[in-house]
């Protein structure tokens, strides 16, 4: 039932434009394993082995972290509606923050977001699908605006307030690098 390729399709790329839900996997070699969803139309598909994604604010900052450490990234996309599928993507990552040079060229590619605090440059290495038949059948409603609501309301000095008091460090104590990176300090 599982195939695997070495990289993406334009049939497996169309699939992932139509989600509404990604999940992204990270640890360094002794963190504890991150999982974490995303949503808000923030990945792009850029050819056939790159992918790039939005991070925006929330309460933790693993991936990020295990990033830096340790670059190999999981991302899978299950089918909730129509013929099932399960596709995940292995390969590494690079995070971007604001004061890097590819910041202002990969922004671009994403809706103005408030709270937008770094992108994920994810090099596909190993493209697998597999049958999720027993993945059921969800309908996709709307999007949340609660944390877009909440970072407007938070503005870009509280964003940042958030960033150092929040987000730099891991469950783990690993350093995220937010503050030098984002706000240059």
């Amino acid at each position: 039932m599982g195939k695997q390729f070495d990289s993406l399709s334009e049939k497996l790329s169309a699939f992932i434009a139509e989600q509404k839900l990604f999940f992204v996997g990270t640890a360094t070699d002794d963190s504890r394993v991150n999982i974490s969803p995303k949503g808000m139309d923030s990945l792009r598909v850029l050819g056939p082995n790159r992918v790039v994604w939005l991070n925006v604010t929330g309460s933790g900052n693993e991936t990020s972290a295990h990033v830096q450490i340790n670059p190999r990234m999981t991302i899978m996309f299950a089918a909730f509606e129509g013929k099932p599928l399960i596709l995940r993507l292995y390969g590494t990552a690079n995070v971007i923050h604001h004061t890097d040079e590819q910041w202002p060229a990969l922004s671009a590619l994403f809706n103005p977001t408030v709270g937008a605090r770094q992108i994920f440059d994810f090099t596909v290495e190993m493209v697998q699908t597999s049958c999720g038949m027993a993945v059921p059948y969800l309908s996709y409603d709307s999007d949340r605006e609660l944390l877009t609501n909440w970072a407007t309301q938070q503005g870009e000095d509280g964003i940042n307030r958030y960033w150092e008091n929040k987000n730099q460090n891991t469950i783990d104590g690993i350093p995220t690098h937010i503050v030098e990176k984002n706000l240059g300090s």
